[in-house]
């Protein structure tokens, strides 16, 4: 099992200036190949390095052999006004999706209520950032996500996968003090386990469950062999990722897959895998306060509650109670002022990427 080494500290612009050259090369536009690099750098400094630029190469990859394509628009399939259905056409997910919540706020701000259905989107990165484009539109939403092909995760009870990692989501636009909640349903997403195969931080010991039910914290269990730079492919290992929380995860995961999945058109985890093709299906919900027409009572009843539960004496001194979204935004400024941390065979794996694709990083 690989061990936590020091990691190597990357200003966010320059990491950024990085990953949109390697996208660059390799096909997008340019302003594609920045977003993707935006998104990307974005989620690691949320903390959220499971769905940042850890993913660089496999995207790379999966650019490189037609599983996901550059300059797409997502196509409306069925259009309800106050509901609507798109296809990403296996569009980069930093693409296809923010399109896709793009109509879902001009509806709501229409209607007072929109529901968007989007399936066949490449990877769509991490999933509150969605909702904070709705927070910033002055509306309420909730995500369920699902990953077509990419069955990775165990149900409670069970050995054998059954789910992807689903990520569920919820934005809350309180005044100062909006809110979103972005887990996987996973007790690690996958691209944590990656993150820890290359000696970054460890896996809880109980986050993995081997074929004859012993629990595993290490990355092998997922990934099988793997090379300290190379592509990690979870085909390869023979255990599984577990839900978190028992049943309460599984069962949440359970609807993640039916309505991101099923319900969209996406697909679910399995049983049919998509021949080395990964789709995110995603059902999101909007809602309009000033429509519902409690806007004012919901916003100082839900800002008085909010701080009524802060104010809550922490279990420890020195470590307050947060509500959804702070320690992002704490990790946000952090990385800001002293560079997102990477391990080390992550930096060499995205080197490596670059080299190949003839794009200069200075040491």
């Amino acid at each position: 099992m690989a061990s936590a080494t020091p990691p190597v500290l990357v200003p966010a612009d320059r990491l950024e200036e990085v990953v949109r050259g390697i996208f660059a090369a390799a096909g997008c536009d340019a302003a594609e190949a920045g977003r993707i690099a935006h998104e990307l750098v974005g989620a690691n400094l949320a903390g959220h390095d499971s769905h940042g630029v850890v993913r660089v190469p496999r995207y790379v990859d999966w650019l490189k052999d037609g599983h996901v394509l550059a300059g797409q628009t997502a196509e409306i399939v069925t259009d309800g006004g106050a509901f609507a259905l798109l296809d990403g056409r296996y569009g980069f997910g930093q693409t296809v999706a923010p399109q896709a919540v793009s109509l879902g706020l001009e509806r709501a701000a229409r209607h007072g209520i929109a529901v968007i259905g989007l399936r066949n989107a490449g990877h769509i990165g991490r999933v509150g950032a969605y909702a904070e484009m709705a927070i910033a539109a002055g509306l309420l939403s909730i995500h369920f996500v699902n990953v077509g092909g990419s069955v990775l995760v165990a149900p409670f009870g069970g050995v054998e996968r059954r789910f992807s990692t689903a990520p569920f989501s919820v934005g809350v636009p309180l005044p100062g003090r909006p809110l979103v909640l972005d887990f996987a349903t996973s007790h690690v997403a996958e691209g944590k386990v990656q993150v820890a195969s290359f000696g970054g931080k460890k896996l809880p010991p109980d986050a993995l469950i081997e074929p004859d039910g012993r629990l595993s914290g290490d990355p092998h269990t997922l990934f099988g062999d793997y090379s300290p730079t190379g592509l990690r492919d979870s085909s390869k290992g023979l255990g599984a990722i577990r839900a978190f929380g028992g049943h309460k995860g599984s069962g949440l995961a359970f609807m993640c897959e039916l309505l991101g999945g099923a319900l969209t058109g996406n697909g679910c985890a399995g049983p049919v895998e998509k021949r080395g093709r990964i789709t995110n299906g995603m059902l999101s919900i909007y809602v309009s306060p000033e429509h519902f027409g409690t806007q004012a009572e919901f916003e100082r009843v839900g800002r008085d509650y909010v701080d009524w539960v802060l104010s809550s004496r922490p279990a420890v001194a020195d470590e307050p109670v947060m509500a959804p979204g702070d320690p992002e935004a704490r990790m946000r400024a952090k990385r800001l002022a002293e560079g997102v941390p990477l391990p080390p065979d992550n930096w060499a794996a995205i080197r490596e990427t670059a080299l190949a694709l003839g794009v200069p990083v200075a040491d």
